[in-house]
């Protein structure tokens, strides 16, 4: 296979459904082409057969006729005597050449048979396009006797047949379609509940119902899903436990730290505690982040929740504006959406020292809310992996400025359970933007 999926033949299809039908339909084609040619060969060679049967015994009675009438009658039966197949002329008939053909030693075979060996035989073909035959042969008074035959083509099926088959071919690709549909529709159904899988979210489980295969593949998708979910509740809980127990002795620690003399080493020592400590708090957000939160979500205004958080940050003097007016309500989780846009206000005053909020309006109803900076922003080839948990650069944006490498990380996992997305870009001018979309 090559890239995307595709088949490295062009013909081949990509999709399971459509080989599925492909294989099928073919199968199934070649099986009836085959019964339907051999009954076509069997029913040909009958109906040749019959035909041929027939014109020997019409020939046989009919040379033996005129053979029998006086010569001067034999004329008034030449009409009566003849058939669609054949005609029959007194004389020499027309000049022609020795037939060598399948079908006419076949037809020729059957005039000699009809004339019983009893009359000298001679059979020619007429040259020309319509493949007649003569028979040249001399009755019992030495009269010549011309038999013009013109074989007709043999029908050995009802011209009504071809219609059957082509609605029993239809009918085939109708059974063959539905046949593939109910196969690989379980898998469809199973995809699209993998790509929705989310064990944070209280939904129905997958119908257990269908075919035995299918009921203990949902089976089993149910139960892994139930894993999944005890897997993060228990990780969340280790967390805490992990973020209680370290709590407390680094904070004995910092306080023996500070109740020592004032040297070099001691600030050196309660930076390094109080970095660990921020570490603890931010990896146990990020691990709640990821795992979800009972929030439950609430209409807020968003003129008066932006505010909100733009008077916060003014109150400690920090350079945080909020663009143009913000009106209207939206329906979401206020806690998850303040933590979000605090990350990204935070990020802003540590590398560019000012945040700008802004809110805009998308079509049907979607809202795009952004905080703005003119800061150093981040190298094109970077913005991707800014979003990735404990991710910093070496040079602006470093353990130097304080941080984890956990802020954009923890906003887009909370952005997923509020059912949004976070997008970070470089602002034309320079300067980063980072916005999340809520629907």
């Amino acid at each position: 296979m090559s890239e995307g999926g595709k088949s490295r033949s062009g013909w081949w299809p990509g999709t399971l459904r459509s080989r599925l039908f492909l294989i099928l339909f073919a199968g199934l084609a070649v099986a009836y082409g085959l019964s339907f040619s051999i009954l076509f060969a069997e029913r040909y060679m009958s109906a040749k057969a019959v035909m041929l049967g027939t014109l020997e015994s019409d020939l046989a009675t009919s040379i033996a006729v005129i053979d029998r009438l006086p010569a001067n009658e034999r004329a008034e039966w030449l009409d009566r005597l003849s058939r669609g197949s054949y005609r029959l002329v007194l004389g020499p008939g027309l000049a022609g050449v020795p037939d060598l053909s399948g079908r006419g030693a076949e037809i020729a075979e059957r005039i000699e048979e009809a004339a019983g060996n009893k009359f000298p035989l001679r059979v020619d073909a007429i040259p020309g396009g319509g493949k007649r035959l003569q028979g040249h042969l001399t009755l019992s008074d030495g009269s010549p006797l011309t038999i013009d035959v013109t074989p007709r083509g043999v029908m050995p099926l009802a011209e009504w047949l071809p219609y059957v088959f082509a609605a029993q071919m239809v009918l085939l690709i109708l059974c063959t379609w539905f046949a593939v549909h109910q196969a690989v529709r379980p898998l469809g159904t199973l995809a699209a509940a993998a790509d929705a899988l989310d064990p944070n979210k209280k939904v129905s489980p997958m119908s257990e119902s269908g075919p035995r295969e299918v009921a203990n593949a949902a089976r089993a998708f149910n139960a892994m899903r139930d894993r999944i979910a005890q897997y993060l509740e228990e990780r969340v809980q280790i967390l805490a436990a992990i973020s209680h127990d370290l709590q407390t002795p680094i904070t004995r620690m910092r306080l023996r730290a500070e109740m020592a003399e004032n040297t070099p080493e001691k600030d050196k020592l309660v930076s390094d505690l109080r970095e660990i400590e921020r570490l603890v708090q931010d990896g146990i957000a990020y691990a709640r982040s990821s795992h979800g939160n009972g929030e439950k979500t609430s209409r807020i205004d968003l003129a008066s929740f932006i505010d909100s958080i733009a008077y916060d940050y003014q109150d400690t003097g920090k350079a945080v504006t909020v663009a143009g007016i913000v009106q209207g309500t939206a329906v979401t989780k206020p806690h998850a959406l303040r933590r979000i846009l605090t990350n990204f206000v935070d990020n802003a005053l540590k590398f560019a020292g000012a945040a700008e909020i802004s809110v805009e309006r998308k079509g049907e109803g979607g809202i795009v809310i952004a905080v703005l900076d003119r800061g150093p922003g981040i190298p094109e080839d970077k913005l991707e992996a800014a979003m990735q948990p404990f991710f910093r650069l070496e040079t602006s944006r470093n353990r130097d400025t304080g941080g984890t490498g956990l802020g954009l990380a923890i906003a887009q996992q909370l952005a997923v359970s509020v059912g949004g997305a976070v997008r970070i870009y470089n602002r034309p001018g320079g300067g980063l933007g980072a916005e999340i979309s809520l629907p």
